[in-house]
């Protein structure tokens, strides 16, 4: 299975033994939106609710924390995950939140995961089979392996600060990483981490929501000065829409790091330097 599937290969596998689809879609609360209930009102046939927003470690004070592996273990079992169950991730909100539902499925042991290129949009878009309701499915026997290896957190970030081995990409949008627009979350500072550059997430996808592919996707990031051959850790609000970043590498076949505290933590911790303008 490809790491982004089409809605016509999705229709053709729905009755695939081994294969979940998970609906992943995730909400900031200026959008004013639940996605359970969204998903209640209407999902891909057979989907099952991740409930990404409360999969993150429970103890954080920051938000969409990497969770522990027993955790995860918990989660995706009740998901109706096996070891060997195939995973296909979806959404439905200008997030594009199944990238990052991608990236800790992946961080978790599960070997076989995709993304649902253009999401629910498209696939409704097309009348193909939806259900209503809360699907609870068969508890999976899922055994979570992490490698936390892609994750950065804020010693390793700080450190990158003077050595610079890896570039940093934060995907919020221009006014944020310009500092221009004031942050949502209390006592947090505008700006960016100095010496990182702006790949606004958006800028990943097609007018149509799919992804784009090829010279188009690696000119997202080679536009704000991103070189595809050097290490990269990617960055945003919370570490939703970093994850996007995350994945549009891993289609052009290099691999990403993320920072999990983002800028909520980045941001609201007095000792850290903050820049401001564009990159």
């Amino acid at each position: 299975m490809e790491s982004l599937v089409t809605t016509a290969w999705l229709a053709d596998h729905l009755a695939d033994p081994d294969l979940r689809i998970l609906d992943a879609t995730f909400f900031l609360p200026e959008h004013q939106r639940d996605a359970r209930a969204d998903y209640a009102a209407e999902h891909i046939a057979g989907a099952v609710f991740l409930d990404l927003g409360t999969f993150a470690d429970p103890d954080s004070a920051l938000p969409s924390m990497v969770p522990s592996a027993e955790f995860a273990t918990r989660r995706l079992g009740q998901s109706g995950i096996d070891q060997d169950t195939r995973v296909v991730v979806y959404d439905d909100t200008p997030l594009h939140s199944a990238a990052r539902a991608w990236w800790l499925l992946r961080l978790f042991g599960v070997r076989e995961v995709a993304i649902l290129d253009g999401g629910f949009a498209k696939w409704r878009a097309e009348d193909r089979p939806v259900a209503r309701g809360i699907d609870t499915p068969e508890p999976g026997s899922f055994e979570a392996t992490p490698d936390f290896s892609p994750v950065r957190d804020m010693a390793a970030m700080t450190a990158n600060l003077e050595g610079g081995a890896e570039q940093v990409a934060d995907a919020r949008s221009p006014a944020r990483f310009a500092g221009s627009e004031p942050e949502h979350r209390p006592n947090s500072e505008a700006g960016h981490i100095p010496g990182s550059r702006n790949v606004h997430y958006a800028a990943l996808f097609n007018p149509d929501g799919t992804w784009k592919r090829g010279d188009a996707l690696a000119r997202a990031f080679t536009d704000q000065g991103i070189d595809l051959d050097r290490p990269m850790v990617a960055t945003c609000g919370s570490g939703i829409t970093a994850a996007v970043l995350v994945f549009g590498a891993h289609l052009l076949g290099h691999d990403a790091a993320l920072y999990d505290g983002s800028w909520a933590e980045w941001g609201t911790t007095p000792s850290t330097p903050k820049a401001t303008g564009p990159a």
